[in-house]
């Protein structure tokens, strides 16, 4: 396929997250697929790294260092994109009766006033260019709940109502908003949890993944990002503009019980 036939050739995309997991597996197939990426995280080796790893791809990866929970920073990212990928997050797991409210609050300012602010920013330069695709990876926990995890739920709840509304006001413009949701997936963000879930639960961290992680879904294993980066490819690619305001559940058939 040449450059003028790719779906993104001439567009620009942020990703926030983008140093490894889904981010990473997003921003690579955005440049696939033409578009100049932003690629936000703290992370500024694994950064470095996902620029030369898509040296040769359709697009360019530009890394810029930012720290989600700091709002003016969020404010100074590159508003003019075509595709904002919010996908950003941190996870802690303890009982609400436990849980550190600044902890509650930093996630709550990563993973839904930062989208805000973002969605915000992106959204007059895609009303002026009549088209634009915001995509929020979200979780199975944006439509289920699991104890322990009330920061992280609350979060995901309100990334689902914010690209609803998101998706209604874009419309007319040619803005589409949709949610992703997947359940465990193979990322750095899981794997690091593992250790909580095995003390708050009482179990052996061998234990988690398979009592825990898979209990929920049919499809017994963990999603690997490169399928979560498909799903957003459909999600901006040339059947996408009819599909807005809606949550597309990657969750190996947790949310069908």
């Amino acid at each position: 396929m040449t450059r003028n036939h790719l779906p993104l050739a001439g567009r620009t995309a942020l990703v926030t997250g983008a140093a490894s997991g889904i981010g990473a597996a997003i921003t690579r197939r955005l440049a696939r697929d033409g578009a100049s990426v932003t690629a936000v995280d703290l992370d500024g080796p694994r950064l470095k790294t996902l620029a030369g790893d898509a040296d040769g791809a359709a697009g360019e990866v530009e890394p810029v260092v930012c720290d989600l929970s700091d709002l003016d920073a969020v404010d100074a990212l590159p508003a003019g994109v075509d595709v904002l990928v919010n996908n950003a997050g941190r996870q802690h797991v303890a009982p609400i009766q436990e849980f550190d409210p600044a902890v509650f609050g930093q996630i709550l300012t990563i993973m839904l006033e930062a989208p805000f602010r973002l969605i915000r920013a992106a959204l007059p330069t895609m009303y002026e260019r009549g088209w634009g695709r915001v995509i929020n990876i979200s979780s199975a926990h944006g439509l289920r709940a699991s104890p322990f995890k009330s920061a992280y739920v609350t979060a995901k709840h309100g990334l689902e109502g914010l690209s609803k509304v998101t998706a209604l006001e874009g419309a007319p413009y040619g803005v589409t908003s949709n949610c992703i949701n997947p359940a465990y997936v193979r990322t750095p963000l899981v794997e690091a949890q593992i250790a909580d879930q095995a003390r708050v639960h009482g179990i052996d961290e061998d234990e988690v993944i398979e009592s825990i992680m898979l209990t929920p879904v049919a499809v017994k294993r963990l999603i690997e990002p490169d399928e979560v980066a498909e799903l957003a490819a459909l999600l901006y690619g040339p059947a996408s503009a009819s599909v807005t305001g809606t949550s597309l559940s990657q969750d190996g058939g947790w949310t069908a019980r």
